[in-house]
């Protein structure tokens, strides 16, 4: 088997990289252990970044891509306190999208094989070794063991990963100290448990019914971890688990896809080895509070994407592979510490009693400032500068906004679908930023639009994830555009024409002395 780029892991965020990868038309091939999607509920929570990300890729059902002028909110929680408002800019999705995991994982492999992706099931890597400038891996499947040959791979194959362990990149952990339940169950008597979120001195419990009539329960003790958390749950156990926290019997039947989780976490101390990647759950994994794990994930799928495709086109700057952990690290190491400061304000005592009730507070004074919901919902994400001279808004995602190009009106999210880097130039002066990017032709985009004061530039290099990485504030376009696709298809074609004729040039020169 061979593949420019192989993708280990086929859950939404695994098939969201090859979706990303053979939308710009590299030969990639997915390996999934599993002969099916696997429909125990998982995540069902994408936040705005995630969302909005998605759409400018193209990614979103239909009925989630839509946007309307205003901006618009969203309620959503803070450690089980229901007063956090998520808010996003007017012309961009709703700032809370719910679906199941099951869905959008369809939904990405479809893509991904429409585009030309190989996804194959039944497929377990057993083995990893880097050499000579490929990825070799050793792969068990139906048929037997076979060895695959890709330029890289991208270890999108969860918590506990064996491209990680095979590719050698070490983690910093963190022990469990709590312990939960998930699971799905009938209660004999729905009235016995109310819907939603349940605190008592004991614990906590989340429930909530699904439209066939089961009740989707989890439960979090955090008294402690399970002294035997290795062994799988039993419906008894869960049974008693919700009937302790509860403090009364609580009946069910029928019980099902029960499984353990904590607040272990793990993130990668690199999210790069050479030619192996880390995506998702296998580079970082944090006490699953506030949905932000498939989001995070989702967000490291659209960041990679674009630069792996670069590379393996061979158009990619120097360097740009290493902002994939340079950027994606620090954010998921602040899902981690945010999701810690939650669990702190989940934990029993009057001493926690009295913070849940100055948080409450602070999180209705929070609507005007809208930190802790950028925090969560990941607007508030700004990336670190990679020009040599930074402009203002370098790094920043630039909001969706309506502009009138030559071609006539459209948006930003429109003009990201293809996946090019947009270089919007605004107004006439900004023609002369066009004739400093010509090199670049084949890889830009270039956009000329009226000026608008929803976009207050006159230039705009735009990645194909929606960050802005340059402006007419900051250093030489040329600069930024060399930092991000090396010397320009163009460029590099012009230096050999005009070596080639300086090189005629000097022949002649010689043959005439020589004649003289």
């Amino acid at each position: 088997m061979r593949a420019e780029v192989v993708v280990v892991g086929g859950g939404p965020v695994g098939l969201l990289v090859a979706a990303e990868l053979a939308g710009y038309g590299v030969d990639t091939l997915v390996l999934e252990a599993r002969a099916e999607v696997c429909e125990r509920p998982k995540a069902t929570t994408l936040h705005a970044r995630a969302v909005q990300g998605l759409a400018r890729r193209g990614h979103l059902p239909p009925d989630a891509a839509q946007t309307s002028a205003g901006t618009k909110s969203g309620r959503f929680h803070f450690a089980g306190i229901h007063e956090l408002v998520i808010t996003v800019p007017e012309n961009e999705p709703e700032p809370i999208l719910k679906r199941p995991q099951a869905e959008l994982e369809r939904r990405f492999e479809a893509r991904a094989r429409a585009a030309g992706a190989r996804v194959l099931r039944e497929h377990r890597v057993t083995g990893l070794t880097q050499r000579d400038g490929a990825v070799l891996l050793t792969v068990e499947g139906p048929q037997g063991t076979a060895t695959c040959t890709a330029a890289y791979a991208v270890g999108a194959d969860g918590a506990r990963s064996t491209v990680r362990e095979l590719a050698g990149i070490a983690s910093d952990a963190t022990p469990a100290t709590v312990s939960a339940l998930v699971g799905l169950a009938r209660l004999r008597d729905p009235g016995d448990l109310e819907q939603g979120w349940l605190r008592t001195p004991r614990g906590w419990i989340v429930s909530k019914r699904t439209p066939a009539g089961e009740t989707h329960i989890r439960t979090v003790d955090c008294s402690g971890a399970h002294a035997g958390r290795e062994a799988p749950p039993s419906p008894l156990e869960l049974q008693r688990e919700v009937s302790r926290i509860a403090g009364r019997d609580i009946a069910m039947e029928g019980a099902r896809w029960i499984s353990r989780f904590s607040d272990f976490t793990r993130v990668a101390r690199t999210f790069r080895a050479e030619r192996v990647f880390l995506v998702g759950d296998a580079a970082h994994v944090h006490f699953p509070i506030g949905g932000q794990g498939l989001s995070t994930g989702v967000l490291d799928a659209l960041n990679l994407g674009w630069k792996l495709a670069l590379a393996v086109r061979g158009t990619a700057g120097a360097g740009l592979l290493d902002t994939y952990g340079l950027e994606r690290g620090p954010a998921a190491r602040a899902v981690v510490d945010n999701t810690r400061a939650q669990l702190a304000l989940m934990r029993q005592g009057p001493e926690v009693d009295a913070l849940r009730e100055v948080f409450t507070g602070l999180l209705t004074a929070d609507r005007d400032t809208g930190r802790l919901g950028d925090m969560i919902s990941g607007q508030g994400t700004v990336l670190p500068a990679r020009t040599g001279r930074p402009s203002g808004p370098e790094g920043r995602f630039l909001p969706n906004a309506r502009i009138v190009t030559r071609e006539g009106e459209t948006d930003l999210i429109a003009l990201l679908r293809e996946g090019s880097p947009l270089l919007l130039l605004f107004g006439g002066l900004a023609a002369r930023h066009g004739e400093e990017a010509r090199p670049w032709s084949d890889t830009l985009r270039v956009v000329h639009a009226r000026a608008t004061p929803a976009l207050p530039y006159e230039a705009l290099l735009v990645r194909p994830d929606g960050h802005i990485a340059w402006s007419q504030d900051g250093g030489p376009l040329a600069d930024a555009l060399s930092r991000y696709f090396g010397p320009g298809p163009r460029a590099a074609a012009d230096g050999a024409d005009q070596l080639a004729r300086s090189s005629r040039a000097c022949e002649i020169s010689m043959a005439r002395t020589a004649s003289a």
